[in-house]
Order: C-alpha cells, then sequence, then structure tokens
C-alpha cells in the first residue's frame, strides 16, 4: 500500500505533514494540538474525510461552503454522508459549474458537526434536492467576488468582464482566481440574503451540470485503497470492544455475568454493563480487549444471564395481525387526506373492491457493519464513524454522557454503504459509555455481522388495506388506503413528523407513496402506528422506506381494477393521471404534477412495445408507475418488468426491467443511472429474494448465509432512460426501489394469472396459487 500525505496541527496551529499508511493511520494526541486521520488529498480525484472549518494557506472563503486556494484549488465542503451515491460529485457540480470553475481544481471536503453546518443528514434522496438552490447562490457568489476582484486587477470594471474555467477575462487580459486569491487577497463574503438576491445562470449555460464526460472526484481514492472508512479508524492505545447482545431490544436486564472463560482469552481486558441514559441501548453488555480478534472470542466466552423484556415471545404474524387490528379500528390513525364524501361514496357504492397487501420486514446488511470509535480529550469527545444523520445522534449522545452538546463532535468518515442503517445512530452510545466508564480512554467498538444484523434498524412489517368504490356506469367514486407499520421518525426523530388534515403528528416515511397523484375521486389516506413493532424492535429507515411497501399495494391495486375493468393497466394509469386540483402540482418541487407522471407512462410504453409485443408461453410484462418517495418532492418514475414463471417450481425469473425517470434536472448522469440501477436492483431484491422473519422477538436470520439477497447471476438487463428536463433536480437514492415490485408481481398475473399481494413473492406461493386456479 502507498503511502499517503496526512497534516496535523501543532502546537503553533501550522500544519505538518505526517506520512502515514491507510490500515496505519493514527488519531493520536500530540501537546496541545490533535492530529486526525483526515487525509489532505494532494490531488483533486481523492476524496477523505477532512474537517477543514476555515480556509488555510491564504485561502479565501466568500461562503461557508466553499474556498478558493492562492494555487487555485477549489474546496467545497460537504455536509452530507458519502456511502457509495457520489453525493460530493454531485454537489460540487453545482456549485462549481455556478462559479464557472475549473472542475480539474476541485476537490471535495466532508466536515465534522459544527452548529454552522445546519441541519446536517443524509438520506430521502434529500441531498441534491436540499442543496441545489443555496450552492447555486454560494457559486454565484463566488463568481460575483472573483470577477469584482479580477475586474479591479485588470484595470476594468465587473460588467466587462467574462469568466470561465476559473478564469475572469475582459480586453484581451486574464487572470485565474488563483492570482485573484493570491494577488488580490479578496474579502468579500456574503450573507444567505445577499447570496439569495444574486443573479443565477440559465440552464442553456451549464456546463458541468448534465455533463456526462466530467469524471467522478471520488472514484480513485475508492479504488486505490487509500480512502478512509470509519471501520478504518485508530487511535494510539485504544482498546477493542464488541457488545454481548441480549435477548430483546428493549426492557432486557442483566441478572449475572460469568466471565471466567473469556479471562482465558488472551488479550481479554474486561467487560463493561452499559447504562445508557437515554434508554436507547438497553442491556448490552462491552467486551473489551487489546485486539478485535480477542474481543470476538471473549464476547463469544462470556456468559450473561439476563430477565428479557416484554416482547421475548413476538412473532412476525403477532406484528401483522396487531397492524390489522389497528386497521379495523375506525377510532385510531391520522388522516392524511380525508375528502368530503368517501363514506358517502362508500354507502352508495354499486361495487366495492377491497384487498389487503402485507411486506415483511427487510434487513439493511450494509458491506461495513456499524463501529464507532469514541474518546474524551480535554472535556470534549469524539467519536469517529461514518454516519447518516449526525444533527439526529448529537443530542442523544449528549443525553447517555451526560454533558452539554457542545461537548461532542462527530468526526465523519467514508460509509461502507448506509441505505438508511446509520442514519440511526445507536451504534455510537455504547463506545461513548465504555469511554466514559474507562475515564475517556479511546474505544473501537465493532459489531460483528451477526450482531449488526440483530439489532439492525430494520424496514417494519407492514400491513395495507386498499379499497374502492364504483358506481353502477363502474365508474371510481372514492378510495380509502390505510397502513399499519412500525414508524422510525416517531420512535427517532419525533419533531420531524408531519401534520395530518386532522392536525395529528404522523411519520411521512410509514404512509409516503399512498397519497398519489391518481385521480380517485373522494379520497381517503390512514397512517396507523404499530404500537408492537415499536416495541419489539427499532424501526428504521431503509432505501424507500414506506414507497417500499405502499407502492406494493397502490400499483397491485390498481393493476386488479383495470384487469376487473377489462381496461389495459397503462393505459388505465394514463386516465387517473389527469392533474386535476391537489395533483396538478406547483413550483418549484412538483410543477406538472401528474401529467410528468403520465409524460413517464407514455415513454414506457413506447420503449417496450407494449401491448404489440409476442412473449413466449408463460412470459408477460407488468408495469408499475410512482413518484418516488415523497410527495413533497416528486421524481416521476415507471418501470417495465418481463417476467417469466416457472409452472412445475413456481420460480419467477425476471429477465428484464425497462425504466423511464422524470427527476427534473439530473446533475450527475453517471451517478444518477448508478443510483436508479442500485436503487431497481434492491427493488428485485426484495420482491423475489430477501426478507426476515422476526421470531421470539429478534430477526431470525443472523447472517448472508440465511439471508440471501440478490445474486449477480439473477441480474436481468436493465434500460433506464431519464427524461430531458431543466426543472429542479429531485431525489434519485429511492425511487428505483418503489417500482420493481408492483412491476414483477403485475407481470407474474400477465403471465400465468396467479395475483400474489405478499412481498417477498415466493416459488411456492406461486405454486400455491396455480393450483387454486
Amino acid at each position: 500500500m502507498g503511502r499517503l500525505n496526512r497534516f496535523r496541527l501543532g502546537k503553533d496551529g501550522r500544519r505538518e505533514q505526517a506520512s502515514l499508511s491507510r490500515r496505519g493511520f493514527l488519531v493520536t494526541s500530540l501537546g496541545a494540538g490533535v492530529m486526525f486521520g483526515f487525509a489532505r488529498p494532494s490531488s483533486a480525484n481523492q476524496i477523505f474525510p477532512l474537517d477543514r472549518s476555515l480556509p488555510g494557506d491564504g485561502a479565501f472563503e466568500p461562503t461557508i461552503w466553499c474556498s478558493i486556494a492562492p494555487d487555485g484549488e477549489i474546496t467545497v465542503n460537504i455536509i452530507r454522508a458519502e456511502m457509495g451515491q457520489h453525493i460530493g460529485t454531485a454537489l460540487a457540480r453545482i456549485i462549481a459549474d455556478e462559479m464557472e470553475a475549473d472542475w480539474s481544481k476541485v476537490r471535495i471536503n466532508y466536515v465534522d458537526t459544527d452548529p454552522k453546518w445546519g441541519l446536517m443528514v443524509t438520506g430521502g434522496s434529500w441531498s441534491v434536492w436540499m442543496t441545489w438552490d443555496v450552492f447555486r447562490q454560494a457559486g454565484a457568489a463566488t463568481r460575483t467576488a472573483m470577477v469584482e476582484e479580477g475586474a479591479r486587477l485588470l484595470g476594468t470594471t465587473p460588467d466587462k468582464c467574462t469568466v470561465a474555467n476559473s478564469i475572469v477575462s475582459a480586453g484581451g487580459k486574464q487572470i485565474s482566481f488563483g492570482d485573484i486569491v493570491a494577488k488580490g487577497h479578496p474579502s468579500h463574503s456574503f450573507t444567505p440574503e445577499e447570496m439569495a438576491k444574486l443573479p443565477l445562470k440559465p440552464a442553456s449555460e451549464r456546463r458541468l451540470i448534465g455533463n456526462a464526460e466530467l469524471k467522478a472526484l471520488d472514484i480513485p481514492a475508492k479504488t486505490n485503497g487509500t480512502a478512509i472508512y470509519g471501520i478504518d479508524a485508530k487511535v494510539e492505545g485504544m482498546l477493542y470492544g464488541r457488545p454481548k447482545m441480549p435477548p430483546t431490544r428493549y426492557g432486557s436486564k442483566v441478572r449475572s455475568v460469568d466471565d471466567t472463560e473469556a479471562r482465558k482469552i488472551k488479550g481479554y481486558v474486561r467487560y463493561l454493563l452499559i447504562d445508557d441514559p437515554s434508554q436507547v441501548v438497553q442491556g448490552w453488555v462491552v467486551v473489551l480487549a487489546e485486539s478485535y480478534s480477542a474481543a470476538i472470542r471473549a464476547t463469544d466466552a462470556l456468559k450473561v444471564e439476563w430477565t428479557p423484556g416484554e416482547t421475548i415471545h413476538t412473532s412476525e404474524r403477532d406484528i401483522q395481525d396487531r397492524g390489522r387490528e389497528l386497521i379495523n379500528n375506525k377510532a385510531g390513525g391520522v388522516y392524511i387526506f380525508n375528502d368530503d364524501g368517501v363514506d358517502q361514496a362508500f354507502g352508495s357504492a354499486h361495487t366495492v373492491m377491497d384487498q389487503e397487501y402485507t411486506c415483511a420486514s427487510v434487513l439493511h446488511y450494509q458491506l461495513e457493519p456499524t463501529n464507532a470509535l469514541a474518546f474524551e480529550k480535554d472535556g470534549v469527545y469524539e467519536i469517529h464513524a461514518g454516519n447518516q444523520w449526525q444533527s439526529l445522534i448529537l443530542p442523544t449522545l449528549a443525553k447517555s454522557l451526560q454533558v452539554p452538546e457542545s461537548k461532542v463532535i462527530l468526526r465523519s468518515y467514508l460509509l461502507g454503504g448506509g441505505f438508511g442503517r446509520r442514519l440511526n445512530g445507536d451504534y455510537m452510545i455504547p463506545a461513548a459509555l465504555a469511554s466514559k466508564a474507562l475515564g475517556g480512554k479511546p474505544v473501537k467498538l465493532i459489531l460483528t455481522r451477526s450482531d449488526d444484523m440483530q439489532f439492525d434498524s430494520f424496514r417494519s412489517p407492514s400491513v395495507q388495506r386498499v379499497r374502492m368504490a364504483f358506481d353502477a356506469s363502474d365508474r371510481i367514486t372514492a378510495m380509502d388506503y390505510q397502513a399499519a407499520a412500525g414508524w422510525p421518525t416517531g420512535v427517532m426523530a419525533e419533531a420531524f413528523m408531519e401534520k395530518g388534515v386532522d392536525g395529528k403528528p404522523y411519520d411521512q416515511f410509514a404512509i409516503a407513496g399512498g397519497d398519489h397523484w391518481y385521480e380517485v375521486g373522494a379520497f381517503r389516506v390512514r397512517a396507523l402506528r404499530n404500537d408492537l413493532a415499536e416495541k419489539t424492535f427499532r424501526p428504521g429507515w431503509l432505501r424507500s422506506v414506506s414507497p417500499g411497501w405502499t407502492s406494493w399495494g397502490v400499483e397491485c391495486f390498481l393493476d386488479e381494477v383495470a384487469h376487473r375493468q377489462k381496461k389495459d393497466p397503462a393505459q388505465f394509469r394514463l386516465e387517473l393521471l389527469t392533474a386535476q386540483g391537489r395533483n396538478k402540482g406547483q413550483a418549484p418541487d412538483s410543477v406538472g404534477g401528474a401529467l410528468r407522471q403520465a409524460a413517464v407512462v407514455r415513454r414506457l410504453m413506447e420503449k417496450v412495445s407494449w401491448g404489440k409485443t409476442n412473449l413466449p408461453k408463460d412470459t408477460a410484462m407488468g408495469l408499475a408507475t410512482t413518484a418516488g418517495q415523497e410527495r413533497g418532492m416528486p421524481t416521476w418514475i415507471g418501470c417495465v418488468a418481463q417476467v417469466h414463471v416457472d409452472r412445475s417450481t413456481g420460480v419467477a425469473t425476471c429477465q428484464k426491467l425497462t425504466i423511464v425517470v422524470d427527476a427534473g434536472t439530473v446533475v450527475d448522469p453517471d451517478g444518477a443511472k448508478a443510483q436508479t440501477e442500485g436503487a431497481a436492483l434492491w427493488g428485485l431484491s426484495m420482491v423475489l429474494f430477501e426478507n426476515t422473519e422476526i421470531v421470539n422477538g429478534m430477526p431470525v436470520d443472523r447472517n448472508l448465509n440465511t439471508y440471501t439477497p440478490l445474486r449477480i447471476a439473477d441480474t436481468p438487463e436493465m434500460d433506464i432512460e431519464f427524461l430531458p428536463s431543466t426543472e429542479k433536480p429531485m431525489g434519485l437514492g429511492e425511487p428505483g426501489t418503489t417500482v420493481v415490485g408492483p412491476a414483477i408481481g403485475n407481470a407474474i398475473f400477465n403471465a400465468v394469472g396467479v395475483r400474489l399481494r405478499h412481498m417477498p413473492v415466493r416459488p411456492a406461493d406461486v405454486l400455491r396459487g396455480l393450483q387454486n386456479g
């Protein structure tokens, strides 16, 4: 492995060089300064977690979001977590395009926690959508400052200047951004109010945004082994820790601990009982050792007896039955839509369709198991880890440690996969509390794969009831959609919940997708909080969250309605995507409304020659379309899945996925395609291959030998197209997962006439359907 140039802060505050390898880098106390494992890359194409809150070496910082050094290097500060989605590259494009930067001079800097950054969260496909406006404004501010100072140095006025590729030109003369900083020492800084008033480039003048030839800034470091992940963090003299997990997520109490066998393990130090004032971590025992291998063996050898919590005998079926009970009780829940006339329409309906759809628990199983390094220095606790929602875990860590939030700082690292698991930072708490128990000594806690999956914040099992009313002419007069599941936002971020039409708070990530854009007459949407689910496990956000189950119910149900009315399922959807009333959309996020979703469906029909293709026996296409993850920031997406069903085995094989997306402006084409591909394949995995089941209060699967996601051999042909658009960019991390499941379910019905309403679809389910005719 090659050597890397690191920097440390010496006693005089200057940076000193240090040469370290990836695996051997240290986070070491050095007198009054601290050296962190945050490299200063030697080229713009490397990325590392690095907090350079103040520009150094004479750099100019017009806003907190970027700086320009005298050598012309441009640093863009990124508050979003990098977990394989290339978010730094996408966001840097926005600010660099607006400032007219030379892309080869741009580098990205993943910052640590500081109140000045505001909300630090990476999830919900929000990153580009949330950052678009402020980064364009910040880029305009930087361009303005460069032109102003460049004009002065060139002896002219700003209106006589042009700027491109980090060069300001006027009257045959030119000066680079680097020289402007080195010679002019600009000092113009901008307030957010001033930035908001600056003119922005029209879409026709963009040269970085949407440029498919641009190289990503983060790939080289990830492929040559120099990128630093949370699991790489080390501190001189640290102990390794591994948790001994209790039998239930909540309510377990330690009765006794016997470390007789653990003491025989070379390197074993001791065990700690974790007493967490925040009550997030309950009943955990942390084993400490001089090496991680010793920690693993000693944890296995440690004998612990617990009094388990009340959910020790809870099953997946119990949780689903509780969901049905909540749905059948008309008194509870929160209404997202509740139009006048729903009850009247159903009461006077000529016909009513009523179906139930269910989805099983789904685990994250991200590549890098959860981990955290914690220590205390000068009264401040440092937590080194990969995390998706720093702003969420900071108050909890402070409560657990019983210190002010100002005494806790998170050092940001790359994530070896997140998918929503690291929105919940629970894994940091035992590391921090173990360090505190040892007087601030560094503790590196790493969960094994089985530990991680046992207490994963997984996607809740869910139950949906979907009803539709028809008049004597078979016209749709009303729709009633209800879903019951555990609420991750309710458990972990209650303040972020939205309010329903009745003023009650609800978890938008437990119902989104049920509030679709179809015209269905009087419409009611009700979200129900499954309290038994939340007593049993800590519900989490997992790529697309509720649209992973709501789209299964809505899109399969609409297919059933289309077939009942003897209509083509695609044409039937187009009839309902009329963009009337609340479905017509509004600026800036949903301009065009349901008409854009209809355009996606039409293009999809063209691409696959919908209704005109003769396929082999037991092979068919199925269609689904959604507005992505959230109604408030719709990514219009449609999928046609081509599926073959083997009648003798019940095995459904997905042969091809054709996907059309309207996500507004596509900032990073390669990243957008990768995001959509990955999301779609996970959607395929969740419908045909993976799921777990809760048995005795815990997921029954503890590793990838029994939890079997999609394998490469099962990957279908994929055709993904993005519709051209200059509208505000929407999210792309989640939408691909939302459409694949129902498209496959609908394709199975079209192929062999079996309608399946539980996800995942298993061969036994298909065979049962074939047998029942």
